[in-house]
């Protein structure tokens, strides 16, 4: 298995670096750095990542842990020691983690707990790559490496001479188990961690198989060495010895299961078994470059390039699968809504309120097999909870506000995405979710549903917070769920719900051409201040949501008094200084930071509210500004580093974001067939369909002052509106931009 993996490697690498441009370009994979966004804490964000071992969309990944046991802050680039390896499923250092344990090579039995054992390292003896993590820790003398699959993973360690090389399994606290087996190779146990959204009986098995048998071992639960081979409490730990020369390596293959012990065996012979760490790693590389391969860009920067796939690699994380292949070969889940096995797939660990803006819109156009078993997985979570989730980590999440599965769920059934057996329950699931609320997670469903229902939007004083948000959201899902309506013939519903994404207009303000919270009685709010965060709002102002009616811009230009006043009230938003008013929070959150340091005014690309703005230029005839915002916010806030990002990357939303903008256009409203046009990064960008066809972009002319879009022609015709049609792009497209150095009205 060894000489495969290394031929398979060769394969590889020959087949990225030989280009039909005869230009040498590294493989996808080898821009990617999984720092990127990993230089934050709680006060500032860059990103709020950690360098994620994985493969795309994978169960588990794996991280060097730098932060204590239960710190959101898994990873920080500006730690200087580690205490583990940490099999996570973290989706946000805001919502923590659930079913994690961790390894950690060690020289000395006296290293057990998270502050002995820890070393330090330098950034300068790290690799990060999406396939592949290796770290020197000085402290123990040892390399440490990873290689993942989907469910499990293998663990390198280049150990010194010692008659005390070992390693301490940490299954960490509030409810472990671990266990020594007779073959003197083997460590099997579980964790109950989790951080909310589980079942009463959620445990994370896991199995452990060393190359080399132990020479001795040591057992705990928490300080408490115990005799005999195994502990259950409240912290289990195990800690297995080895005599070794200088440089020998000892390997763990590692995997787990939300099912049982006997499925993490199962997935270690599955997904491992005998193959040897260079092929793991191999095939994982493999993987990534098909993935990321997807998409082909050429004529720009290294440091464009560098950006450009990292921002992808972010973008095909998450949702992670939470489904497993049982004896059958089929796919079966734990239900982290009921605890329930069942079968079919299921993913988790995403923020709809985020993600719903071009995260699925990316994976419906260039990834959309796998959001066939997303939408698959949405409609076993209505089956097993009665709700689709808002914000999954594993189950139902107290996060965020809307009701945005709405328009996961619409863009995939518009756009011929959703396996025809799951549409009926999913637009049955859209309907229902307008109309109850989650009895314990009010985030799920429709909080003040009763009021949006009968008044036409959710007041201020119903004493229910960031109530405008939560309507302007409610009138965008019940548009997406109207489409869908109309598709499958259902007229009165779609009648009823095109009326109801008009309750927009409700909250409009024209005094002060703002979205404005509104009381029971039809009175606006008193005192009113553009720039206070929160309270009607969700973790914004008025200048952010106030654009937030993303199916009805021609609507919301009505409002404003037509395209002058539109686009003076969108040019104001840049010029508007950067103040606010954090008094509805107390403390100044760190988003309102991000935004004050860009220096671009009151936009806050930073947060999710935010990102579609620069393209709504597209509609008031002022497309030029759109080229000129998109390209600065490229150009400035994103980079390959360590704070790479501008604001919380955001299960892949930020990520995605930029991948678009890149390519030169941008999905303002999901579950419409439009994307707005705007300023491609690269001279040209291949898309490669599922469906075997290609969408290339061309802008021979592109440079850095060549940012402005003189024509765009689709499929060698002049295009007269900054707009593409999704259903051309699937048949095959070719668009050209012709890029001049400054806007000529």
């Amino acid at each position: 298995m060894k000489n495969l993996g290394i031929i398979v490697f060769a394969i590889l690498s020959f087949t990225c670096y030989a280009s039909t441009h005869h230009e040498k370009m590294p493989c996808p994979s080898e821009y990617v750095s999984t720092l990127v966004g990993s230089q934050s804490d709680v006060t500032f964000s860059t990103g709020n990542t950690y360098p994620a071992v994985a493969l795309p969309w994978g169960m588990n990944f794996w991280t060097p842990q730098t932060g204590k046991m239960g710190d959101g802050w898994a990873y920080t680039y500006g730690a200087h020691t580690i205490c583990g390896f940490k099999q996570t499923h973290q989706p946000s250092p805001w919502i923590n983690d659930y079913g994690q344990f961790s390894l950690m090579p060690v020289r000395g039995r006296d290293a057990i707990d998270e502050t002995s054992r820890r070393s330090w390292f330098s950034h300068q003896s790290e690799e990060a790559r999406p396939y592949y993590y290796s770290v020197y820790l000085a402290d123990h003398d040892v390399v440490a490496e990873i290689a993942p699959t989907d469910r499990a993973a293998v663990l390198r360690f280049t150990f010194p001479e010692s008659d005390e090389s070992g390693v301490v399994i940490d299954a960490f606290d509030r409810g472990s188990h671990v266990e020594v087996m007779p073959d003197n190779r083997t460590v099997v146990g579980y964790t109950t961690r989790n951080s909310g959204g589980v079942p009463e009986n959620f445990r994370n098995w896991f199995v452990i198989r060393f190359d080399k048998p132990f020479n001795g071992f040591r057992i705990f639960n928490g300080k408490t060495e115990l005799k005999g081979f195994e502990a259950e409490g409240e912290h289990a730990l195990a800690a297995v010895y080895f005599a070794t020369r200088r440089g020998e390596q000892v390997t763990a293959r590692v995997a787990s299961s939300f099912i049982s012990e006997e499925q993490a065996v199962r997935n270690l012979e599955t997904e491992v078994g005998d193959a040897d760490f260079e092929a793991v790693k191999a095939r994982a590389q493999a993987r990534w470059d098909e993935v990321l391969g997807r998409i082909s860009v050429e004529g720009g920067t290294e440091e464009q390039y560098r950006t450009f796939y990292s921002c992808l690699y972010r973008s095909t994380l998450f949702p992670r699968k939470f489904y497993e292949i049982g004896a059958d070969g089929n796919p079966v889940h734990y239900s982290p809504y009921n605890g329930e096995v069942l079968p079919g797939y299921i993913y988790t660990d995403t923020g709809f309120w985020d993600t719903f803006r071009s995260l699925f819109p990316l994976l419906n156009l260039v990834y959309p097999s796998v959001n066939a078993e997303i939408q698959a997985g949405l409609a076993n979570a209505y089956r097993e909870s009665g709700f689709l989730p808002e914000w999954a980590s594993p189950g139902h999440r107290g996060c965020m506000v809307g009701n945005n599965s709405a328009s996961v769920v619409a863009d995939a059934i518009l756009k011929g995405v959703t396996p025809a057996e799951n549409v009926a329950v999913l637009y049955e699931a859209m309907l229902s979710g307008r109309g109850k609320v989650h009895p314990a997670v009010s985030s799920t469903g429709r909080l003040g549903h009763e009021y949006y229902n009968t008044l036409g939007y959710v007041p201020y004083d119903a004493g229910i917070n960031e109530n405008v948000a939560r309507t302007l959201e409610y009138a965008y899902d019940d548009w997406c769920i109207a489409q869908v309506a109309k598709m499958l013939g259902k007229d009165e519903d779609a009648k009823r719900l095109e009326k109801a994404s008009k309750n927009y207009k409700n909250l409009f303000d024209p005094e002060v051409k703002l979205m404005r919270g509104r009381n029971a009685d039809g009175t606006f709010q008193q005192p009113f201040s553009p720039y206070k965060w929160g309270d009607a709002y969700t973790e914004g102002n008025a200048w952010h949501y106030t654009w937030s009616v993303f199916h009805d811009v021609e609507g919301l230009i009505e409002l404003m008094g037509g395209r002058e006043g539109f686009t003076q009230m969108l040019d104001s938003v840049f010029v508007v200084p950067p103040i606010y008013d954090d008094s509805y929070y107390g403390v100044r959150i760190h988003e309102i930071t991000e935004m004050q340091v860009a220096n671009m005014g009151n936009y806050a690309h930073g947060n999710q509210p935010a990102q579609h703005m620069i393209y709504l230029y597209d509609y008031c005839g002022q497309p030029a500004k759109a080229q000129w915002w998109a390209r600065e916010v490229m150009d400035r806030l994103y980079s390959p580093k360590p704070d790479g990002y501008c604001g919380d990357e955001d299960n892949g939303q930020t990520s995605a974001w930029y991948v678009f903008s890149a390519l030169g256009f941008y999905p303002v409203c999901p579950a419409s067939d439009e994307y707005a046009a705007g300023s491609p990064l690269f001279k040209k960008a291949t898309i490669r369909l599922e469906n075997g066809n290609d969408i290339v972009i061309e802008a021979p002319e592109n440079s850095p002052e060549n940012r402005y879009v003189g024509k765009m022609r689709i499929n060698g015709k002049v295009s007269k509106r900054p707009f593409i049609c999704h259903e051309e792009l699937l048949k095959g497209t070719k668009v050209r931009f012709e890029m001049k150095i400054k806007n000529k009205k």
